[in-house]
């Protein structure tokens, strides 16, 4: 016994083990079979568990580690491209611009003209078949020709476009663009949207610094906060990872991208109907045609020499009627046909039997930018408005001139936080032409459709007899439209006027107290419709941009 005190004086450590071991021994011997049995799977369990977590977060480690190395190294593969010619370019890039659309490819030619060395990643560079983007205004062809672009429409049966043409009930005027003191060459241009879409991707790729690339941009490349490029799908599968100091998304009014960019509030006001007419002559040649019908407008332009584009206005309000059971059909010639001019409808229901009716939802959206290190929105994936006035493609290149401005003074992106800081201006400088375009889409969509409202239904007449009179009242508001005045006092002003002059004909010259309660009616629509729209422009970047310090700065860059 002694001997064992000893022992246990001596090894501490090992006593205490063998009373742990004598303990565990005990406390098992009082366990039965089935209870030691769930506690070893319990165990097991757990076990597994914790190697699954770690695996997980191994792999997830991996992961990063790859997406860093990539972003390092900014490693990119060569892919050939579809119908689109091009050399060799070289891997590494100032710009990334995602999308090859009217603006990307715009905004591809005009920075690589700069100098900068850019990518482009688009999902199809094949010709696009749209029913939109057909019609580009005087302004937007200044802008073009100010890009160097405007032998983009050329070689692809353009037509030239000098007015519009209004119908309502039987009536008709012509309303002119006011091109007095411009080049004989400047005026609108009506085309197929994807041919003018391949002439500017085929410039663009002339360019030594600039690359196309098919394929599609699954996400952007996040570091700290700053974005520093993209990662993509080729057409073959493979992902791929694309870096540079700038990202610029342009991918359209389906962007997947801008949520991270932008508070995206997107409205759909109507859809349009579209058909193609043939072997027919508009009634005013070279003239858009819009008919204010019920329940609202239907365009016609020529598109060709030998094609006439007929877009039908359906609003959300109204169910759509269905193309597959025959429900479309019946519509446009029990409902539209009976509407339109004589001229058109033998050629308009002739399209009908055809059956190639084709449908697409008009989108609006506001700007509302999240400023981002190293990545800015542009085109319809930025903003949007109504297409009745056909201002998109204007608005897009106005953008893409406003940028460039900005972006020529700067020798390199690397300081993407001083950058974003910088590009803040863009945002204010864009809305004199911007705004205009919008908010005139917005309100001669509301006021041109039909209305159960007895006062909205006065404006819609006092806004056809307005422009009916002709100089400075049709000069002034076709101005506006046509992106040639892009004032937005100048359009606060007009549309007020249209509201005056209708409350004028209203309490003139036999002045009652019913129609003097409709003539404030009247007064109180024009308020309702356009102070919304100016509300979301941003009434102080459209009215008092020398307010923004933003604006302030890029004054003194």
């Amino acid at each position: 016994m002694n001997q064992t005190q000893n022992v246990y004086s001596e090894f501490p450590l090992l006593s205490c083990f063998l009373l742990f071991t004598y303990g565990v021994i005990n406390h098992i011997k009082t366990l039965n079979l089935s209870t030691v049995l769930r506690m070893r799977n319990s165990t097991i369990a757990n076990l597994n568990g914790v190697f699954v977590q770690i695996q997980s977060n191994i792999e997830a480690g991996r992961r990063k580690i790859a997406i860093s190395r990539e972003v390092v190294k900014c490693e990119t593969l060569k892919s050939s491209e579809n119908g689109v010619k091009q050399a060799e370019k070289p891997a590494y890039s100032d710009i990334i611009i995602v999308g090859a659309g009217v603006a990307g490819s715009a905004l591809a030619y005009t920075l690589g003209k700069d100098g900068r060395r850019v990518h482009v990643i688009e999902r199809d560079l094949t010709e696009p078949d749209r029913i939109v983007g057909e019609l580009l205004q005087p302004g937007g062809y200044l802008k073009l020709m100010e890009l160097g672009l405007q032998d983009c429409v050329e070689d692809i049966d353009a037509q030239q476009v000098f007015g519009y043409a209004l119908y309502k009930g039987g009536r008709s005027t012509k309303l002119s663009y006011p091109l007095e003191g411009l080049d004989s060459n400047v005026c609108g241009r009506s085309f197929h949207n994807g041919r003018f879409i391949q002439r500017m991707r085929e410039k663009a790729a002339s360019l030594p610094n600039v690359r196309l690339e098919e394929g599609t941009v699954t996400s952007l490349l996040e570091v700290k906060g700053t974005i520093k490029g993209v990662q993509y799908k080729t057409r073959t599968g493979q992902e791929l990872t694309a870096c540079a100091p700038l990202t610029i998304v342009c991918d359209g009014c389906f962007s997947n991208l801008r949520r991270s960019l932008c508070n995206p509030k997107v409205d759909i006001p109507s859809c349009f109907v579209a058909l193609i007419l043939e072997n027919c002559e508009l009634p005013y040649p070279n003239h858009g045609h819009v008919i204010l019908a019920d329940p609202s407008p239907i365009l016609f332009y020529r598109i060709s020499s030998l094609e006439i584009r007929c877009l039908v206005d359906i609003p959300a309000c109204h169910q759509m009627p269905s193309i597959s059971n025959g429900e479309m059909t019946n519509y446009l010639k029990s409902k539209v046909a009976p509407q339109i001019p004589p001229e058109l409808f033998d050629a308009f229901i002739s399209a009908i039997n055809k059956g190639n009716i084709r449908t697409m939802p008009n989108r609006s959206m506001p700007a509302a930018p999240h400023p981002t290190p190293g990545a800015l929105l542009l085109g319809d994936a930025f903003n949007m408005r109504h297409p009745l006035t056909g201002g998109g493609m204007t608005v897009a290149l106005s953008d893409i001139v406003v940028l460039r401005n900005l972006l020529r003074p700067l020798c390199d992106f690397s300081d993407a936080k001083a950058l974003c800081e910088y590009l803040k201006s863009f945002y204010t400088l864009r809305k004199p032409v911007a705004s205009t375009i919008n908010t005139l889409a917005g309100a001669l969509y509301k006021v041109f459709s039909t209305s159960h409202d007895p006062a909205q239904k006065e404006m819609r007449e006092a806004c056809f007899d307005y422009l009916s009179l002709g100089g400075v009242f049709s000069n002034g508001p076709i101005a506006l439209l046509s992106g040639l005045n892009p004032r937005p006092l100048n359009l606060v002003i007009h549309f007020f006027a249209v509201a005056i002059y209708g409350v004028g004909r209203l309490i003139f010259p036999l002045p009652s107290a019913k129609r003097m309660w409709m003539g404030a009616r009247m007064i109180s629509v024009a308020l309702g419709i356009i102070f919304p729209i100016i509300r979301d422009e941003g009434a102080q970047q459209m009215f008092f941009p020398r307010t923004i310090p933003a604006f302030c700065r890029s004054l003194v860059v």
